[in-house]
């Protein structure tokens, strides 16, 4: 049996996504800022997207501008959004961290986290210092799953005068994204992560946030974002949003009960073996840490056909411990023996119980 439990990497296109991208792919093939009857054809889906996204945010459409995924929309908002240095939490994803550099002089210090992989408001005053304008913490953290206290986050940003950005990719299938935008500036979104096409993503960012641009060189995004958009893309995403929203309920209650099942039956196993990693996490993301190294676990598992990971997708091929491990107050040699198993709507409980079988074989296969 294969058993793919690594849906926060990526997760499948829904059927229904495909069947509304599918126009945008064959017959409807205009450039959106073309000015005759194809180019308004596409301009339109794009507009509807827009309108559909906007809607389900409860912001304006105005407020949401289109990118090529999370990691642009991330790059976009630490390197653009809001004036003065920026503040960091440590566990944040590699693309938000990374940015950092690029803000020219105006770099921030990240701040610490608890050693279960929590920012609080205290983390962020230590950190704090005259000049910053800007507050990155994620809403969701990519490799724990554990929940971020945004509202309190982002008021102590505003309290300081500085705006709030939350990098929600993570977030969209389990928790409310209207809720976290009555507090956060800005939010950074990516589609393939509930079941939309990959390539495509959004920063929304709130009127009245200053907001500099990312690409020159067109008049897409109000001028802020150059390039002809993906129509396809922003199609199937409007799409795959609308269904998250409407069966985030539903996935909460599926996810969570195989994740439940899956640790608990681990932990019966394995014992001290095996520790659990983060607290208050969303449901459908399980980091554990092993005792065998985290890379060497993983290939075991691959052949024996399951699936995982030892944290973001896109820091795979380095054999490195993990940034948020060591956050956390893990040793190099801990944060390198954590594997993230995610579990989506498609999961069935007979997975999950063959991966439990193959989890523990390969622990004792040496």
């Amino acid at each position: 049996m294969n058993v793919y439990l690594d849906y926060a990497a990526t997760s499948p296109l829904k059927k229904e996504v495909l069947s509304a991208m599918t126009p945008y792919l064959t017959g409807k093939f205009g450039n959106p800022d073309s000015l005759h009857a194809f180019g308004r054809e596409a301009a339109y889906a794009v507009t509807s997207a827009r309108d559909t996204i906007a809607g389900l945010l409860g912001v304006k459409p105005n407020e949401v501008y289109f990118t090529s995924g999370g990691t642009e929309a991330d790059n976009w908002a630490v390197r653009r959004m809001g004036t003065g240095a920026a503040l960091l939490s440590p566990i944040e994803h590699a693309a938000v961290l990374s940015a950092l550099s690029l803000r020219g002089g105006r770099r921030g210090k990240a701040c610490t986290v608890s050693p279960e992989g929590a920012v609080s408001p205290n983390d962020l005053s230590c950190a704090f210092r005259e000049g910053t304008g800007l507050v990155c913490v994620m809403a969701v953290n990519n490799e724990t799953g554990c929940i971020q206290p945004v509202g309190e986050l982002a008021e102590f940003a505003h309290a300081r005068g500085a705006l709030f950005f939350s990098d929600c990719v993570q977030a969209a299938c389990c928790l409310d994204l209207r809720e976290i935008l009555r507090f956060a500036d800005g939010i950074s979104l990516s589609a393939h992560k509930i079941g939309g096409p990959k390539g495509v993503g959004a920063l929304v960012v709130k009127k009245g946030a200053k907001l500099a641009p990312l690409i020159v060189g067109g008049e897409q995004e109000r001028s802020l974002r150059g390039g002809t958009v993906n129509v396809a893309g922003v199609v199937g995403f409007a799409k795959a949003l609308e269904i998250a929203v409407r069966q985030r309920a539903a996935f909460c209650a599926h996810t969570g009960r195989l994740r439940d099942l899956f640790e608990n039956e681990l932990m019966r196993a394995l014992g001290g073996e095996v520790r659990r990693d983060g607290a208050d996490r969303v449901p459908n993301v399980s980091h554990l840490t092993f005792v065998r190294e985290g890379e060497a676990f993983l290939n075991v598992l691959d052949l024996r056909g399951v699936a995982a990971s030892g944290g973001a997708a896109c820091s795979a091929h380095a054999a490195l411990p993990s940034h948020v491990m060591l956050a956390m107050g893990r040793s190099p040699d801990e944060a390198k023996r954590g594997v993230r198993f995610s579990f989506g709507a498609e999961t069935t409980e007979e997975e999950v119980r063959y991966a439990i079988g193959a989890v523990i074989a390969s622990l004792r296969s040496n």
